[in-house]
């Protein structure tokens, strides 16, 4: 996946998680959509890991097509 594509994906991911958060304002979600939800919200942090990964690379002058993408538990797991 290039730049483009994370960038692509990025946006409709986050599309969806405002739809989900949209649908239900004033009221709680079910199980199905919290889960949902929180899927959402992984794969968007690890999309951006992988998009600063390969920046950072192609930065450095490396090939950043040699970024990978990190587990859900690494990159939830980073420091704010």
């Amino acid at each position: 996946m290039d730049d483009a594509d994370l960038a692509q994906h990025i946006s409709e991911l986050a599309d969806e998680e405002h739809r989900l958060e949209r649908s239900h304002v004033g009221e709680g979600l079910n199980p199905e959509e919290l889960e949902r939800l929180r899927d959402i919200q992984v794969a968007l942090d690890q999309c951006w890991d992988l998009l600063r990964q390969r920046r950072a690379r192609r930065h450095s002058g490396q090939d950043p097509d040699a970024a990978i993408e990190r587990p859900s538990d690494v990159v939830e797991g980073y420091q704010q």
